[in-house]
């Protein structure tokens, strides 16, 4: 596992990347080993990388040697990498608008897909959002990989009111630190903008990047829909590496979330120590390329771009 207090990428399924005051590494583990040990102070930045050829499958069997990492323009150090299926905290997050009352049983038939292809050692919680936003699972039950358990969860109040998808996913991003597992996702399916949030935009995205989460985003939109934005879900999954997919027909859900699941469990995870010139500029920008033999044109996605958290950016300035 990471011991360490650094911002690692997450999926909402999510791996996110921002530095923290965190230990360096003590040594970097075999090939076959899926965890490594980290001691000392440093600033650690922990990427979720996902690489996939022009076709969309996804590429496997890379090494350190083809990646190349930028942090605010500067090529840096990789020091850990690895390729294996560790589990993963996921939070599904799930519309339950009353525009989503049509849609639910086959959004729920999907998330329950997507749980059985995923890691069997995954931890899942559910989050439901119309106008307020609630926990799924009991209050005694802060994880499960139960599918009748989940599903009992996905089920859990009516689909009425409006859409506080802001006010959600910052909560779900908080509930994913309850975790005990370093990689963190977040899955948000959704069919409208936000209508009723306390939670401005703005906010959302400065946590977003403060956090280590990677976001799926998924948006079922009907055409006549004065209230949807998918640009909201489109920078969500951009800025913290995940995927966004916009269905042109529900019967496309349970293919999308299975590619999710398979996504999720063959992304690389690649730290680095930033080196370079100081900014004063909380925001760093991230860019990964890979190459490799056979020069054919690799689609990378990664976090693009993270925030120090304010508490480690005035430690620093001291």
């Amino acid at each position: 596992m990471f011991k360490t207090h650094c911002i690692v990428t997450a999926t909402i399924w999510v791996l996110c990347a921002t530095p923290l005051s965190a230990p360096a590494f003590q040594t970097e583990l075999p090939p076959s080993s899926s965890e490594f040990t980290l001691s000392t102070d440093v600033d650690l930045v922990i990427l979720d990388v996902g690489v996939k050829d022009p076709q969309g499958g996804h590429t496997s069997g890379l090494s350190k040697e083809h990646f190349r990492v930028y942090d605010n323009g500067k090529l840096q150090t990789i020091n850990h990498f690895s390729n294996a299926d560790i589990p993963v905290t996921v939070g599904l997050v799930m519309d339950n608008s009353g525009s989503m009352l049509s849609k639910r049983n086959e959004v729920i038939a999907a998330a329950l897909h997507m749980v059985r292809a995923s890691n069997p050692q995954d931890e899942v919680f559910v989050v439901n959002f119309n106008d307020s936003v609630r926990r799924g699972l009991p209050e005694d039950v802060l994880f499960s990989d139960d599918t009748n358990v989940l599903r009992t969860a996905l089920l859990n109040g009516a689909s009425e009111g409006r859409t506080a998808l802001y006010d959600a996913v910052a909560y779900s991003l908080q509930y994913l630190e309850k975790g005990k597992q370093d990689k963190k996702t977040l899955v948000v399916v959704s069919d409208g903008g936000d209508n009723t949030s306390a939670t401005r935009f703005p906010e959302l995205m400065r946590r977003v990047q403060e956090s280590r989460a990677t976001i799926y985003t998924i948006g079922i939109f009907d055409e006549d829909d004065a209230d949807r934005n998918p640009d909201i879900l489109r920078k969500l999954a951009g800025v913290s590496g995940g995927e966004y997919y916009q269905l042109t027909g529900l019967e496309e859900i349970a293919t999308v979330c299975r590619k999710i699941a398979a996504d999720i469990r063959t992304r690389y995870t690649i730290a680095y120590i930033p080196q370079g010139a100081a900014s004063k500029d909380p925001v760093r920008t991230i860019k990964v390329t890979v190459s490799e033999a056979s020069h054919k044109k690799l689609i990378v996605r990664t976090r693009t771009r993270y925030r120090i958290p304010e508490r480690v950016a005035a430690k620093g300035n001291q």
